[in-house]
């Protein structure tokens, strides 16, 4: 066995009916020219025939009660894992549109995991129009975090349209990197030794702690200041409770384009992402007259694995972020944004590496604490949206000869967070996943048409005439995940809607 980490046990701690702690990953792909029709079908068949099942899709809970998950959490190998329950097939009434494959997903990811089985889930899709499938892959949050989810299933694939008989994405081993350390065991000598190692790294990293708490509470006070502290953002319609059914869309844009809009600005690929995330959500509020007179605050998780370690559980730290909804000048709002961003940067860089962890313990303890006490959703939240970029392969990719054609991710909520946007990229593209609740944001996939119109605006204010002609010469996207019916005749990008 071995212990969880603290990080990773607390996704444990405040998983409910309400909020299952599970993120996913939604794969889009179109079949190999001559495929038969039996190709997902045996497709299935091998990768349930699998022998061997690598960590940590071989783990399970030592305890899966309640009690044991919050106060011995800790992972065993399951030496009988039931293939047939884990991969699922299933097909959409063909020709399946995108819309019906959101309902499908939207539905799929409502669904809490079993915590007596290794928590996770495949389901492949077929019945896709234009002769497509989807790979939606579900694991809960305490196994792994965005970058290493990314990168667990990117391990199978490959650059080669003509390799076959590829093992599926459970039975690849992790690469161990040079000068890594073996799992703890979850003895109480192991306890005893990793609890003591944690006291002492406390006790060194205590004043930079105590600085960087220091600096939080001076922002408070100081608003001008430009660091934005939890707590400081606004109750608003999506910082309520919520329940436990999910809608999910997507939105699908040319990485080039927003890497243009940055390099034009001044600001980086992820202030561009914020500012479109922003400016949706305020154009969504004041349709319904719903907007604070305090901006919305951005959650925003930082990546702190190093680039090549390929192990699984969460290793990110976090900062907060204005998103200047409060702002009706598009300019002025980019720019509160880029100022915020950078001193969140600045706030986070002054802490040594080896503190990271125990800064995003002491920033988030507040969120863990709402929600295991039941107060979420009931209080002014910690930050309003959790908005997250995560950065993914960036070349044409492919299992069994059918090319990848898009990814997106699925994520979670919980109370006092009815949304949560996370993008990545992949092969040229950014892909935007929006997950909500079904019943406090019955509208979101509205918030989907409203990122890609104020991309459009965004380029008709800042890109020189001719560089506007260029990005409107170029597609702008390709078929999403998810796409209603109707198009938007400005943008022409199409969003998808989980009903």
């Amino acid at each position: 066995m071995k212990r969880l980490a603290t990080l990773d046990a607390s996704w444990l701690a405040v998983e409910s009916e309400d909020t299952p702690m599970h993120v996913g990953n939604l794969q889009i792909f179109s079949l190999p020219e001559g495929a038969p029709d039996t190709f997902l079908r045996d497709m299935v068949a091998r990768m349930k025939e699998t022998g061997d099942v690598a960590p940590p899709w071989c783990y399970k809970l030592a305890w899966s009660g309640l009690l044991g998950r919050l106060v011995a959490p800790a992972w065993k190998v399951d030496k009988d894992i039931d293939l047939d329950y884990h991969v699922r097939h299933s097909a959409l009434p063909r020709p399946g549109g995108e819309r019906e494959l959101g309902v499908l997903v939207s539905r799929l990811h409502s669904n809490p995991l079993d915590f007596a089985r290794p928590l996770w889930e495949c389901h492949v899709i077929e019945g896709l129009e234009n002769n497509r499938f989807a790979l939606y892959t579900k694991m809960h949050h305490s196994m792994i975090d965005g970058i290493s989810g990314v990168r667990l299933m990117q391990r199978v694939l490959t650059t080669d349209p003509d390799k076959r008989d590829m093992p599926p994405p459970w039975s690849v081993r992790p690469e161990r990197r040079r000068g890594s350390k073996t799992d703890s065991e979850a003895s109480v000598p192991a306890a005893i030794s990793q609890a003591m190692d944690a006291l002492k790294l406390q006790a060194d990293m205590a004043p930079r702690l105590w600085q960087a708490g220091n600096r939080l509470i001076h922002s408070v006070r100081h608003p001008d200041d430009g660091l934005t502290a939890p707590f400081t953002g606004p109750v608003s319609k999506i910082n309520h409770r919520v329940t436990g059914q999910r809608r999910f869309a997507t939105q699908h844009y040319q990485l080039e384009r927003i890497k243009e809009l940055a390099n034009v600005s001044g600001g980086s690929l992820n202030d561009i992402v914020l500012y479109l995330c922003g400016t949706a959500l305020r154009r969504f509020l004041v349709e319904q007259d719903e907007l604070p007179d305090t901006p919305l605050t951005a959650g925003i998780p930082v990546n702190i694995r190093p680039a090549d370690d390929q192990g699984t559980g969460t290793q990110i730290s976090f900062m907060i972020a204005s998103l200047a909804t409060d702002e009706p000048d598009p300019l002025i709002r980019l720019q509160n944004i880029k100022t915020s961003t950078r001193r969140a940067k600045e706030h986070l860089q002054k802490l040594p590496k080896s503190a990271l962890t125990q800064y995003t313990m002491l920033l988030m303890s507040p969120y863990i604490l709402q929600l295991m006490s039941g107060l979420g959703g009931r209080m002014r939240p910690v930050f309003n949206v959790t908005i997250s970029n995560v950065p993914g392969p960036q070349r044409t990719l492919y299992y069994e000869g059918a090319k990848l054609e898009a990814m997106y991710p699925v994520s979670l909520i919980a109370h006092g967070g009815a949304l949560n946007i996370t993008c990545l990229s992949y092969d040229g593209s950014l892909n935007f996943g929006y997950t909500g609740c079904r019943d406090t944001l019955p509208s979101m996939q509205k918030l989907a048409v409203y990122t890609g119109e104020a991309l459009d605006e965004l380029e008709s204010l800042i890109l020189p005439p001719p560089a506007k002609a260029r990005a409107a010469a170029k597609p702008a996207s390709t078929k999403p995940a998810t796409t209603p019916k109707k198009r938007t005749a400005r943008s022409r990008k199409t969003p998808a809607a989980g009903s």
